[in-house]
């Protein structure tokens, strides 16, 4: 799927914009410099109709013309910078300014996407991703292993599942990248590491989707009822399931029905289908997750997903003691 579909309309638009108005801000100091300089306005016309000259002695094989011609010009543009200098304008000043001089504000370099727009795109999935700054904030890099050196069977397990999840990050792929589903309790590092990878997943320009279990089923519970209760229900809901990556948090803290589960089947059942990647993460033991959601829901998770148990003690806690 690529980058989030409405990011990248979005900032096409802006770029086509970026694009057009430095050239009606140049059209504009062009105009505002013929005003004030008329011999600048001439010696433009004459460069205007070079491009004549050119053709047809390249078309007659005439290199003294093209030599002439390339003299001539370089003869006009000096004596037209050295007018702006003396009216007091730089000798660059009626040239297009674009904010990127790779790719003219047009966003493609070469029939490939330049690095400023990527740039827009990844700090736009940032943000789209539900995440926002938290992306930013917690990364593979400062993720501490140091909190698990109690125990060295603990830290020996989260080493290991450190270092499957960087792996898995980093070679996301939207068609065949597996699901993984975190287990353990408060402050182990879950979310620190989610949002790892959905940096490191974004980045590769991958559409990812980071949502609370909670916030999923009140878009469900909107998208449904709303209407009867007198609110909007045209809410999309289509994120949860088209994202190339989908992050649930905190699964077990939602007021658990037959209504919330049935959403939950339905997102993961959907998902493992149409072979989406998705991410959970939980509070609850392994055991307290098969009692809680249905035998379906269960064997899906148990069978489809990388379950990875965290361990340790929670790290707030420990932050807050030193």
């Amino acid at each position: 799927m690529g980058f989030n579909r409405e990011n990248y309309a979005k900032i096409k638009q802006e770029y086509e914009g970026k694009y057009l108005r430095a050239q009606e801000d140049a059209q504009f100091r062009r105009a505002e410099v013929h005003a004030k300089v008329p011999e600048v306005c001439e010696i433009d016309k004459q460069l205007a109709l070079t491009g004549l000259e050119v053709f047809k002695a390249t078309v007659s094989c005439d290199a003294e013309a093209l030599d002439a011609i390339s003299k001539k010009n370089r003869e006009l543009m000096e004596r037209r910078a050295q007018l702006l200098e003396s009216h007091g304008y730089e000798r660059n000043y009626t040239e297009i300014r674009y904010e990127c001089s790779e790719c003219g504000d047009t966003g493609v370099v070469d029939n490939r996407m330049c690095r400023c727009m990527k740039k827009k795109l990844i700090e736009a999935g940032f943000e789209s991703s539900g995440m926002g700054d938290l992306i930013k904030r917690q990364s593979f890099d400062n993720f501490s292993l140091d909190f698990y050196k109690n125990s060295d069977t603990d830290h020996r397990r989260m080493s290991t599942i450190y270092k499957v999840l960087k792996q898995y990050a980093e070679s996301f792929d939207a068609e065949k990248s597996e699901n993984v589903a975190m287990f353990g309790g408060t402050g182990l590092g879950k979310t620190h590491l989610s949002s790892a990878i959905a940096g490191t997943v974004i980045e590769k320009g991958n559409d990812v989707y980071y949502t609370s279990a909670m916030n999923m089923f009140s878009d469900f519970e909107q998208k449904r009822f709303g209407a009867s209760a007198g609110f909007d229900s045209t809410g999309d809901v289509s994120q949860y399931f088209t994202c190339d990556l989908l992050i649930i948090d905190d699964i077990g803290t939602e007021m658990s029905n037959q209504f919330t589960v049935s959403c939950l089947y339905n997102v993961i059942n959907t998902r493992i289908n149409r072979k989406k990647p998705t991410i959970l993460s939980t509070n609850l033991t392994q055991e307290e997750f098969r009692k809680r959601y249905w035998d379906r829901i269960a064997s899906r998770v148990f069978g489809e997903f990388i379950v990875l148990p965290f361990v340790g003690s929670d790290i707030r806690l420990q932050k807050r003691s030193r």
